[in-house]
């Protein structure tokens, strides 16, 4: 897996910090307790139960070495020292689509944070790369999955 830097907000990175902590100390413990009882039925080779508690293992085991790896390299943005000039991660940006006129209030956040019904998108959605680095009154054009779509930039602010 390559390294790289992912931004978060205080909060995001304490959601995953707390997400960790509950897998590492509830869940693996819970998961090692169902192996065990498993174990404990007799032949492995034909035990469901062993085999899905064993599946459940690994699957938790690789999302703890994920959490691990984003919050090695996760970097915290200090809301204070962002510019407001231009559209830049945790900046809440208010657009209007050019071709129907409907006007929309997203925040760009990690990939992590994301959340549409909060109105949070990520910073690697098409949407977001094509709004960074703009600035008010600005257009951009963004490809979609529905196809190509411009934006007006009509408002920056944190």
């Amino acid at each position: 897996m390559s390294a790289h830097t992912e931004y978060f907000t205080k909060e995001g990175l304490k959601k995953l910090v707390e997400e960790l902590h509950q897998l590492k100390t509830v869940e693996r413990p819970s998961i090692s307790r169902q192996i065990a009882e498993a174990k404990d039925k007799g032949d492995l080779s034909e035990n469901a139960e062993y085999a899905a508690a064993k599946e459940a293992q690994g699957l938790l085991e690789l999302r703890i070495a994920k959490l691990e790896e984003v919050l090695g390299n996760a970097q915290v943005v200090d809301k204070s020292k962002l510019d407001t000039s231009r559209v830049l991660i945790l900046s809440k940006v208010r657009i209007k689509n050019i071709k129907n006129g409907a006007v929309m209030s997203y925040t760009i956040v990690a990939e992590n944070e994301a959340n549409l019904k909060e109105g949070k998108i990520s910073v690697n959605s098409p949407v977001a790369k094509g709004l960074l680095g703009k600035k008010v009154g600005q257009k951009a054009t963004v490809k979609t999955p529905s196809g190509e779509q411009s934006f007006e930039i009509l408002e920056i602010n944190l």
